[in-house]
């Protein structure tokens, strides 16, 4: 008998206990009907801009990240036996692996249009170096969608379609007026149903999940039956507007539990406009390594609690650095906002725009001091996929090596510790070759063979005589390191 058997029994026990001692159950007056809230309005109004999200991978990409869902075909694995601990997982919906041959296989989610020009908003790890997108709307179109840009970080996603006429869309919400208790609900496709509701409760607001791939989300926890499929889709409150993105679970089953996150509206709408305007997302960087206020600390502080996040490590050259920042405070306030314990302070820095100057209250020596600090730049994540832009950009696909590169911006060289001038960035792999040598999008190709690359038409001099059964050497950067890679070209190309 499972546990929750156990309890129902032990709960009908006490109650028939009662019943023979002579004690007469008060039965609560059930609530009127109309106190409760009705969805279907909300549904009605928004159904139509919920999409379901398919993308498809043909052996040439893989998805950086493939979450183990046990007990269910085509799952990567789940947790070992020796680890019996509830996780975090993300959820793709029903991925498919096929025969070793073919190595493809597709992954479902869910979407939503945000716009009537066809712009859709999904979570990064359902599409994720996908070689194809494609959605279907409520009335059964299946349209193609381009990625316009990804940011793994915030897990966002997003998609572009072109159809004629405008498409209905979602009216977004206020996510930072969100409380405890308030009711929410969900559409979406779990296990590929399509258009499922869902409702609950707010759990919890700001919650971090103790850094891992998103250190700079505050996710919003609900109660709403969220399961494989979810991912991507909204969440409304009750006036019909899209507060959060359905993102993640806490499951050692890979099912639902009862607790779900979701990433709150004004964090995805934050990254949607920086991808529109340029095509990936930058966050603010304070340059502090922080952990939380132990009791020891309070005990040596002389604290009356254990709030804030105790700083440990300053980089150097940091806005913190230069703003007097040391290590051994204790950051209390950030921008106004109150710091109950150091997973509070990197969405909140995240979120703040490079190059603002934002008051940072500290506490050292037992005295409250209220320094200036200039927000940096963060790194860019290396596994974000960039558009190819609302204006012209110049490429070069070589046809024999089966990839495409474009150029990289002075911010993309200077992020990834690059002189001026130096690499290309791969854009599209459209080959074997390519693929099966390693390659992926947002690689930096620095040389090809004995010539150093700089622009496209460097590359494009560099391979325009590469024939079929020979052996090119790329040098690529890949985030912070550079390693040589060698693609043979098959003959027929």
């Amino acid at each position: 008998m499972s546990r929750p058997s156990v309890r129902l029994l032990a709960c009908s026990v006490l109650i028939g206990l009662a019943a023979a001692g002579g004690v007469q159950a008060q039965t609560p007056a059930a609530a009127p009907a109309s106190s409760l809230p009705d969805f279907t309005g909300i549904v009605q109004q928004n159904a139509a801009a919920v999409v379901h999200v398919e993308a498809k991978y043909n052996g040439r990409s893989q998805p950086r990240t493939m979450p183990g869902m046990p007990g269910m075909p085509g799952s990567s694995g789940g947790p070992g036996a020796d680890d019996q601990a509830e996780i975090l997982r993300r959820f793709f919906g029903m991925p498919a692996m096929p025969s070793p041959e073919e190595q493809k296989h597709t992954s479902l989610g869910s979407g939503f249009i945000i716009s009537g020009d066809g712009y859709i908003l999904t979570n990064n790890h359902v599409v994720d170096h996908a070689d194809e997108v494609t959605v279907r709307l409520q009335d059964r179109r299946t349209l193609t969608a381009k990625v316009v840009g990804t940011d793994p970080q915030y897990d966002i996603a997003l998609l572009k379609v072109s159809t004629s006429g405008t498409l209905p869309a979602v009216r977004i919400g206020d996510s930072q007026s969100l409380k405890p208790g308030q009711w929410v609900l969900a559409i979406g496709s779990p296990f590929g149903f399509d258009y499922t509701v869902t409702q609950g409760i707010v759990s919890a607001v700001g919650r971090n999940l103790g850094g891992g791939d998103q250190p700079y989300t505050s996710f919003i926890q609900t109660d709403v039956p969220i399961n494989r499929g979810n991912s991507g889709g909204p969440l409304f409150n009750l006036q019909g507007q899209v507060v959060g993105i359905n993102s993640q679970i806490y499951s050692n089953t890979g099912g639902y539990l009862g607790v779900a996150f979701s990433i709150p509206i004004d964090v995805a709408m934050n990254a949607v406009e920086q991808l529109k305007a340029k095509g990936f997302v930058t966050r603010g960087q304070l340059g502090v390594m922080v952990q939380g206020v132990t009791d020891d600390m309070v005990k040596v502080y002389k604290l009356d609690r254990g709030a804030g996040a105790a700083v440990t490590q300053v980089t150097p050259d940091s806005g913190a650095e230069k703003a007097g920042i040391q290590a051994g405070d204790i950051i209390l306030k950030y921008n106004g906002e109150t710091i109950d314990q150091p997973g509070d302070l990197p969405p909140l820095v995240g979120l703040t725009k490079p190059g603002t100057k934002v008051p940072v209250e500290v506490l050292r020596n037992g005295k409250h001091e209220t320094l200036q600090v200039m927000v940096g730049t963060a790194p860019r994540d290396p596994d974000a996929v960039s558009p190819d832009g609302s204006a012209p950009v110049q490429t070069s696909g070589s046809q024999a090596l089966g990839l495409t590169v474009g150029p990289l911006s002075a911010d993309d060289r200077k992020q990834m510790g690059l002189r001026s001038g130096e690499g290309v960035q791969v854009t599209d792999i459209s080959g074997e070759a390519a693929a099966q040598a390693g390659l992926r999008a947002g690689d930096v190709i620095l040389r090809v063979d004995q010539h150093a690359v700089s622009s496209v038409a460097d590359f494009r001099a560099a391979t325009k005589d590469v024939k079929a059964g020979s052996t090119v050497l790329l040098l690529v950067r890949r985030g912070e390191q550079s390693s040589f890679i060698g693609i043979t070209v098959p003959d027929g190309k």
